[in-house]
């Protein structure tokens, strides 16, 4: 683990309090320095050395980014023979993205220039997108701050999983998003192809895979390799996951005689787990397994191959006496037995591959060889677990981008906190990292963006940065920056806001609603399932569908009444007017619209909790105390406020309770 240094710790404090440059993830060591280097129109990045074609390409894609993001045309009209601005050194890379590759470099910024050192391309990656964090504007341009970063990832694997199966999601999508996890330093592409929605590859072994289980919905296999080579020129690895033996019914809508139970099957169209799962028992499970394997290991690079395994429900298999018998004959105890059975047989057609298999925590079963590597969704236990057996393993529980929770409840989870933190050293070696989970039961590929983004570069933080970096503060204060940052990658989490209010708006003006939607904040998986009947051809173009998981508005004010300065009462004073006489300009915007309907009294409470909030403001300067009863019956209120209504949180109420507590606490005249 890297220690952690006297200039890091020096650098966090005054990255706290300015929050300029917005690193995230925060480097390992940053020794500020004095002066700036100006980024201006002759703004040069050469490579060093030998004549290296992936690093131009990186710097080629480095300086039109710059360029997007400043709105100076870089490279445009100057001599070819100019000094250069940033010089960057790597040896050149001998082969695609791997496992405990070196990604650590060195970047010393000064007025005159710019030095990216790095062992290999990979690291020196890394280093373009941190100077890209560090330039911000200045009087009269933009600029990059002096200073020394040396720096290098705490964890080897760091990833994002995208599920495209529930919901489709376009090459276009996938690209844009390899491009936002290279900016923020995420190495590993963990590419979920199928689920009892869709089976979303092409097969040219079993073609009525795609053909009858996707809808029409598929990659061809030369825009996976087109993906493949687009995320390894990023720095990232690319892992498929084919899901077996459970989640498979898009599978058995193709060929139906894999399944445990006889039947004809169909693509699933609702949420949840279902019962369909492949039969462990027969021969031609695994003739079928090892020609479609074999086809797909030849066309993934990577030595890693996920099988999923994970909710593998046992009541077709406990309802099939043949296969009850084939579990006696072999001595293979309960469903966990046929899968471990199942899984061992697997493990030996990917090894045969050159494969090493990695699996949901399900599939740990001391049956299995040490080589295969654990995914973690239900805990810290299962890792640890895996650790102790000498297996290694990865952690998702706590990295569910789906459930919508706030970016603080996944910069709290460590991959070596819980019962993790007991492991020796050994042990602690073999948890290689975590991955990020976007499930895409209620995302579309209008809305993916949204809800990866920007929380997504917190668990990235978790998994670069030096375990000691845990100020929640700092975190939001850089998060909220880099979020604007990262739209310059192309990435789509903030563009994609103001038109899907538009669309609810209509022809009418979208002021109102914004004020509203900005004021919420929406559910996620479990509170969506709980709420109404979804299918995968339900559209998702609601209003819960446009507003964002976590409100940077709401939580400024959160602060702005904690702290309670004239400067800050005077904020929550105009933002409170704003809201109290909002309703009646969204009554009129919402009349007959049937989009708007369900959010009608989401608006009336937002306008009751600006009238609360400018009535508390008054009681907190006044020399009179809050009356008890009026006290009680606001809360009340707020705590009715704040039950989820229209699948959205009304965060609103969340800066008008801290008021309330501090009125209740405000001592007697």
């Amino acid at each position: 683990m890297p220690r952690l240094s006297v200039p890091f710790v020096l650098a966090a404090a005054s990255l706290t309090a300015s929050a300029a440059p917005a690193l995230m993830p925060m480097p390992v060591e940053v020794t500020p320095s004095t002066g700036r280097l100006v980024v201006d129109g002759s703004f040069h990045a050469v490579a060093a050395g030998p004549a290296n074609a992936f690093l131009e390409a990186a710097l080629a894609r480095f300086q039109a980014r710059l360029a997007r993001q400043t709105g100076i045309p870089i490279g445009f009209g100057q001599p070819p023979a100019r000094p250069a601005t940033l010089t960057v050194t790597c040896a050149a890379p001998t082969a695609p993205p791997s496992l405990g590759d070196d990604e650590s470099y060195t970047l010393d910024v000064s007025p005159a220039g710019a030095q990216l050192q790095a062992a290999t391309c990979y690291g020196a990656l890394h280093g373009l997108e941190t100077f890209l964090q560090l330039v911000t504007p200045e009087a009269g341009g933009f600029a990059a701050p002096a200073g020394h970063i040396a720096d290098r990832p705490r964890f080897p694997w760091r990833g994002l999983m995208l599920d495209v199966c529930r919901h489709w999601m376009p090459i276009a999508v996938v690209e844009r998003n390899l491009d936002a996890m290279a900016a923020v330093k995420m190495n590993v592409f963990h590419w979920h192809l199928s689920e009892d929605q869709g089976f979303r590859i092409e097969s040219k072994r079993f073609p009525k895979l795609q053909e009858l289980g996707s809808d029409g919905l598929y990659y061809t296999q030369d825009q996976v390799r087109e993906v493949i080579a687009y995320a390894a020129a990023r720095g990232i690895r690319v892992v498929p996951e084919f899901d077996i033996p459970g989640h498979t019914q898009s599978w058995l809508a193709a060929y139906p005689e894999l399944a445990a139970a006889p039947g004809t099957y169909e693509v699933g169209r609702v949420w949840g787990v279902y019962d369909p799962v492949l039969d462990p028992t027969r021969e031609e499970t695994y003739h079928f397994l090892e020609a479609l394997l074999t086809e797909m290991a030849a066309l993934f690079p990577d030595p890693y191959f996920h099988i999923g395994g994970d909710e593998v429900r046992a009541v077709q298999w406990n309802a099939s006496p043949g296969i009850q018998s084939f579990a006696r004959e072999h001595k293979l105890e309960g469903a966990h037995g046929l899968q471990a059975y199942f899984n061992q047989r697997v493990q030996k057609i990917l090894e045969k591959n050159g494969k090493t298999m990695i699996g949901w925590d399900e599939i740990l079963h001391p049956d299995l060889p040490a080589s295969i590597v654990i995914q973690s969704w239900r805990g810290q236990k299962s890792l640890a677990d895996a650790a102790k057996q000498g297996r290694r393993g990865i952690l998702s529980w706590g990295y569910y981008l789906d459930h919508l929770e706030p970016a603080r409840q996944h910069y709290a989870v460590d991959p070596l906190g819980g019962q993790a933190s007991g492991l020796s050293s050994e042990e602690a070696a073999r948890v290689l990292g975590g991955e990020a989970c976007m499930w895409s039961e209620y995302v579309s590929a209008e809305t993916v963006d949204s809800r990866i983004w920007p929380r997504a570069a917190v668990i990235a933080e978790r998994l670069w940065s030096p375990k000691e970096v845990t100020d929640v503060d700092s975190m939001y204060t850089r998060m909220e920056s880099v979020s604007r940052w990262l739209e310059w990658t192309g990435v789509q989490h903030r563009a994609g806001y103001g038109p899907m209010l538009d669309r609810l708006a209509g022809d009418m003006p979208v002021t109102a609603l914004r004020i509203l939607a900005d004021a919420c904040e929406a559910l996620g998986l479990g509170p969506r399932a709980r709420a109404r009947k979804y299918t995968s051809l339900v559209p998702l173009d609601r209003f819960v569908d446009a507003v964002r998981p976590e409100s940077e508005l709401v939580r400024s004010m959160e602060k702005d009444a904690a702290q309670q300065s004239p400067e800050a009462l005077a904020r929550l004073r105009e933002q409170f007017t704003i809201w109290s006489a909002n309703n009646a300009r969204f009554q009129a915007l919402a009349g007959d619209n049937e989009l708007l309907a369900e959010v009608k009294p989401l608006s009336r409470d937002l306008s009751a909790l600006g009238a609360t909030g400018l009535q508390a403001l008054g009681y907190l300067v006044s020399t009179q105390p809050a009356p008890a009863d009026w006290l009680a019956a606001q809360n009340t209120e707020i705590t009715r406020m704040l039950r989820p209504n229209a699948e959205v949180t009304l965060a609103a109420a969340r800066p008008v309770k801290v008021l309330l507590e501090k009125l209740g606490r405000k001592p007697q005249p």
